[in-house]
């Protein structure tokens, strides 16, 4: 049992320093393009009412985007959205805030999806920006965004989860923090993005015309691989940047957060069905085998009970911190 824990140490660390290598190493090949005056840019952020951290994330992104203009997507019945969007409003009459009330999503239909296609026909920029409610956007990651956009069709960042302190926010904040960069970019080296950060992306408005808008996608229950599909469908391209989005989820206890997990793994597995074989292979080997190989160790840990195993898998730990 103690060679096997040993074994199954090195096989995790391994893939652990492969992730990061890969990553540091597309890192290195994307290094910040020089930013220039940022063209006009329309904002679209589908807003839904009830989460304590709305005010202050639309706000901020007021703040730090003052040039934009914001396309406010409310539901009809949703009143606790409009009282914020209205308050904002009053607040901020120096900005290009404008505020649809979009009608319900009919069955069948994604809400996000429904909301941006009432919008679409309304932006007279050459870029959109499509981000979520409880996302900041700073300046700097719109302006490597937009910087993109020269090249490609489509730019979107990496999440950053900002922690509020509660167990469960802990938890989350640990969650995105710790896997967003070994996730979104070891395979950027040898693959194209396999699908895009729905939380925050930049578009170009003559790519969105030749997907068709976004009305087709909207029987899809994921937004991101729906529009990362037919974006590629229509032989546009996909640029993974570094730039950092901000995410603030108010997550009220455990159960919410084994909620927001489900969903999460649930979208992961539909992606990897609509990848190539080869692609699909990759990223179970690079993520996962990684928890349980690690789960195993710890088992044959515990069954070898042996000092130097328990030395193994705390150092294995440190060294997985560390990374």
């Amino acid at each position: 049992m103690l060679t096997l824990c040993l074994l199954l140490c090195a096989c995790y660390a391994l893939l652990l320093f492969g992730k990061a290598a890969f990553a540091l190493r597309y890192v290195d090949a994307t290094r910040p393009v020089a930013a220039t005056a940022a063209p006009a840019t329309t904002i679209l952020q589908p807003i839904l009412g009830g989460d304590p951290a709305l005010p202050d994330m639309l706000e901020s992104n007021l703040r730090a985007l003052p040039q934009c203009r914001f396309l406010w997507l409310v539901d009809a019945d949703d009143a606790i959205a409009q009282t914020v969007t209205d308050e904002l409003r009053a607040a901020y009459p120096q900005i290009a805030i404008v505020c649809l009330t979009v009608p319900p999503a009919p069955a069948g239909h994604n809400p996000k999806i429904h909301k941006l296609a009432f919008a679409s026909s309304l932006v007279a920029t050459p870029h959109l920006v499509v981000l979520d409610d409880d996302t900041h956007l700073p300046a700097a990651s719109l302006a490597e965004l937009l910087a993109r956009l020269r090249h490609d069709d489509l730019a979107t960042g990496l999440p950053c989860c900002l922690d509020e302190g509660r167990l469960a926010s802990r938890l989350l904040a640990q969650f995105v923090n710790n896997n967003a960069a070994l996730t979104y970019l070891p395979l950027l080296s040898a693959w194209p993005p396999p699908s895009i950060n729905g939380m925050g992306y930049a578009l170009r408005t003559d790519a969105l015309a030749r997907m068709g808008g976004f009305a087709p996608l909207a029987r899809h229950l994921t937004d991101d691989l729906a529009v990362a599909l037919a974006l590629r469908a229509s032989g546009g391209s996909i640029h993974q940047s570094v730039a950092p989005l901000f995410v603030r989820t108010s997550v009220r206890n455990l159960r919410h957060y084994a909620q927001l997990l489900h969903r999460w793994f649930l979208f992961a597995l539909l992606l990897l069905e609509r990848q190539p074989r080869r692609l699909a292979a990759t990223i179970v080997v690079l993520h996962g085998l990684p928890p349980l190989i690690l789960t195993a160790a710890c088992a044959s840990a515990v069954a070898a009970w042996h000092p130097l195993a328990g030395a193994a898998i705390a150092a294995l730990c440190v060294v997985r911190s560390l990374v």
